[in-house]
């Protein structure tokens, strides 16, 4: 399919790049591919590109990604309930209009009511304080956090309140009917995925040899009737040669 005739508007799956996916470029690099891989926008990471606190890359990512003809979707941030304050900064000098968000540093399993109560109110803050600057919190799905299986995370959503949503990404070794199973419950809150093919753990695979669960997850997610943004994310080998082939798979399975 060619760049040129994929219409983001036509569909309600906006496809886009994580600057994790090429955490060795520069900005300017990261974002000139995405760009020349026909994607719409880019989640910044906090990790490399955009560090908390650090308004001046924040600004410097927001110009480089707007000269391409690009959006910021969203501020990639590693906060998991201290110290909210430099990442909001990031997100607004970004101009995100969403941070992602950790639920905490164990998974639901080991975490008491109480450090889950402290997880969610650490996310209703963050909630309160985004939204004064217009902006929306979304969970990182992901094991070894609360939001390891659906029950974990639909608990951890209900108990932060408005203005949290999440993720949502295939967790490592589930199969395709029992992560679609969760994803079933969790598309009411699904704001974002995350588009990588691992299997059955982290073996890095090309998206098109997850096809079928991907082409099923974002008819799923389609029925929700919302725009969402589908990122690009951890291409094999962190090859930036592999941007442009696995966004065009991205698109055409976001499309199915």
């Amino acid at each position: 399919m060619a760049v040129d005739s994929y219409r983001p508007e036509r569909y309600p799956i906006r496809a886009g790049l994580c600057s994790v996916t090429l955490r060795a470029l520069g900005v300017a690099d990261v974002a000139g591919a995405a760009a020349a891989a026909g994607l719409e926008s880019i989640e910044w990471g906090g990790d490399v590109h955009v560090p908390p606190g650090d308004a001046r890359a924040a600004r410097h990512a927001r110009e480089v990604t707007e000269a391409a003809g690009l959006r910021v979707a969203a501020y990639g941030s590693y906060f998991r309930g201290a110290g909210f304050g430099p990442v909001l900064e990031s997100a607004v000098a970004l101009g995100a209009p969403r941070i992602r968000v950790w639920a905490g540093s164990q998974g639901s399993a080991a975490a008491s009511p109480a450090e889950r109560e402290a997880v969610a109110g650490a996310l209703r803050a963050a909630a309160r304080a985004a939204a004064g600057a217009g902006i929306s919190i979304a969970l990182e799905y992901h094991g070894g956090t609360l939001t390891d299986t659906a029950d974990s995370a639909l608990a951890l959503l209900a108990a932060a309140g408005e203005g949290v949503g999440t993720y949502w990404q295939p967790p490592q070794r589930l199969p395709d009917d029992a992560a679609l199973a969760d994803l079933d419950r969790l598309a009411p809150h699904v704001v974002a995925v995350h588009a990588f093919a691992w299997w059955p753990r982290d073996e890095r695979l090309r998206l098109a040899e997850r096809g079928g669960l991907w082409r099923r997850a974002f008819a799923r997610l389609a029925r929700e009737g919302r725009v969402l943004d589908a990122l690009l994310e951890f291409v094999p080998g962190d090859d930036p040669a592999l941007v442009a082939p696995e966004a065009a798979t991205l698109r055409e399975l976001a499309r199915a």
